[in-house]
């Protein structure tokens, strides 16, 4: 029965990303702790989760020419060795995951607060970085900054799964309003899932990971991306996207306060 609830979960997960476009692991891992997982794993389990899922769209958008190589290149160079090097920070100065669990839920809730908020102002801040254009801070160093937003999305994604869809893409847009939408998603793409896997290998090596839940989730949730991407054309996005951010708002809010 826990085998079938899993693959149901990660139909139903799939199916709500293919429609909407909300990130899995903003939905996924808090229903992994809500079913009783323990945050490290259910943490450790998304990020391969992830890594897997959106790893055809990789392949989709690479032949169609909409990934800007170098942006990948300058966030990677920030966030690959951030991530190594969170992991190692939890291998060496935590004996056991319980000593870290407020550290994953904290760094979650603060993850899905600001997804939420991404998901709920997406329009207005492409429109204000439309309207901005070239900022002299921003366009000076605007490589360097690449690179720090990258260092920060390797922290906090190691240690929560979440961000490197939702967070990652807004970055893009407010350093780069010039780049086309789906070059912003396809960069996005080909950065999260090299994080996700490097991240989600750590927490491997550090026994975080499920592979029967693994596995469950996603025999339930690649065919359901690929329906619910098919049904998305049909379905009122507009109004399920900000229904979805106002509960991930009220589950941040409540791991990352209470």
């Amino acid at each position: 029965m826990d085998l079938l609830l899993y693959i149901l979960t990660g139909a139903s997960v799939g199916f709500l990303v293919g429609l909407t476009g909300v990130g899995g692991g903003s939905l996924m891992t808090p229903l992994l702790i809500l079913f009783g997982f323990p945050p490290h794993i259910a943490i450790g389990t998304d990020l391969m989760y992830a890594a897997v899922t959106k790893a055809g769209g990789v392949v989709a958008h690479a032949r169609n020419h909409t990934i800007n190589w170098r942006l990948v290149g300058l966030m990677g160079i920030g966030s690959i060795p951030a991530s190594v090097f969170t992991t190692w920070i939890l291998s060496t100065y935590f004996t056991e995951p319980e000593t870290y669990s407020h550290l994953l839920t904290t760094s979650l809730g603060i993850m899905l607060i600001l997804t939420s908020a991404v998901l709920l102002f997406k329009n207005k801040l492409v429109l204000s970085t439309q309207k901005s254009g070239e900022q002299g801070f921003v366009n000076r160093y605007r490589s360097q900054v690449t690179v720090l937003m990258g260092v920060i999305l390797g922290v906090f994604v190691t240690l929560s799964s979440v961000g490197a869809g939702a967070i990652g893409t807004a970055v893009l847009m407010v350093l780069y309003p010039a780049l086309l939408a789906s070059r912003v998603v396809g960069t996005d793409l080909a950065h999260a899932v090299p994080l996700t896997f490097i991240a989600g290998l750590g927490h491997m090596q550090l026994g975080n990971v499920d592979y029967a839940l693994l596995g469950s989730l996603l025999l339930g949730s690649l065919p359901a991306i690929h329906f619910g991407s098919k049904l998305s054309k049909h379905m009122p996005a507009n109004v399920l996207r900000p229904v979805l951010a106002s509960m991930l708002l009220l589950i941040g809010v409540k791991y990352a306060f209470f």
